[in-house]
């Protein structure tokens, strides 16, 4: 396929998605709903909305923090505005062309800090599987939390023996997978075991560098701030400020991994946390509100301060580039 063509269907599809998905649950949503669905906006605690987008913004601090953890074993020490603007490059980034913001993040700290590109990326690979593999615990820990519901949820949709054949397939394909990796010899097996054994240099880098414990310890922090900033908007609408935990916990989950999909979630995400939310007993308009409300804000806060470091990054570092 010619190159242009794909990096031109890559910025596309993600876009069309999320572009379709918003029509479709405005056509889906009935006058009266959609009536509900601006009260839920007219009547939000937007304090509660802005002090959640203030503790994302702080996470990003974090992580900015955190990244100098991983830099310094490579003989490097960014100074932590440029850190911070660097992650605000990249979120912005990946709002405009999903999965770009890793390599302008690499650029960033490269033109601002002089740390080669190579060695940046690879840090920031290393730190999406620290990511990844949170993300997965904290999936676990919601579906633990929430099983009850959600199998008596799919057992009214979904024929028992079509569940009990999922549940089989989901056992069965690690299996499956482990004899594909050992026996296979498709140029498909040999990318997958690259991934993999890149996943693994990536972790055991996290393992010996020497502020791991300082690291790790910023990792639980990020991803509190990020939970903390999920439940704090859920007070600004009166219908979900009194939903559980294990809810909260898995309507962030569910949302987290929108951002995969679209850019940074158009669309995706408020259809899938007003899916999710619709579950649990939460009505369509009120999902629907809430999901908006949580996105937008988020997005804002995003577009607000990448723009600003692109500004001030020139301005902060002239005379040091």
């Amino acid at each position: 396929m010619n190159k242009s063509l794909a990096t031109f269907l890559k910025i596309f599809i993600p876009l069309a998605i999320g572009i379709f998905l918003i029509w479709y649950i405005y056509t889906s949503l009935t006058p009266e709903q959609l009536n509900e669905v601006k009260t839920h906006f007219k009547n939000a605690n937007y304090a509660f909305v802005l002090l959640s987008v203030a503790l994302s913004v702080i996470s990003h601090v974090f992580r900015a923090y955190r990244w100098n953890f991983m830099l310094e074993p490579l003989g490097h020490k960014a100074k932590l505005a440029n850190s911070f603007m660097a992650v605000s490059v990249a979120y912005l980034m990946n709002v405009l062309i999903p999965k770009s913001g890793e390599v302008s993040r690499a650029i960033v700290i490269d033109k601002y800090e002089k740390i080669p590109f190579e060695k940046g990326f690879g840090t920031i690979i290393s730190e999406r599987v620290v990511d990844l593999l949170f993300l997965l615990a904290f999936t676990i820990t919601a579906l633990l939390l929430r099983f009850d519901e959600l199998y008596n949820y799919l057992k009214d949709i979904i024929p028992q023996k079509t569940i009990y054949i999922i549940l089989a397939a989901i056992v069965l394909m690690p299996v499956g997978f482990f004899l594909f990796l050992k026996f296979s010899k498709s140029n498909i097996n040999k990318k997958i075991k690259d991934f993999i054994f890149g996943l693994k240099d990536g972790v055991l880098s996290i393992l010996t560098m020497k502020k791991k414990g300082a690291f790790i310890l910023h990792s639980f922090i990020i991803w509190g701030l990020y939970i903390l900033s999920f439940y704090t908007a859920s007070l600004a609408l009166e219908e979900t400020s009194l939903i559980t935990f294990g809810t909260i916990l898995i309507t962030f989950v569910v949302g987290s991994f929108t951002f995969a999909f679209t850019n940074s979630g158009l669309g995706t995400y408020p259809a899938a946390i007003m899916g999710i939310l619709l579950v649990f007993g939460i009505t369509k308009d009120v999902g629907t509100a809430f999901g908006w409300i949580v996105w937008t804000s988020n997005i804002a806060s995003i577009i607000l301060f990448g723009v600003l470091s692109f500004i001030f990054l020139p301005i902060y570092n002239k005379g040091r580039v």
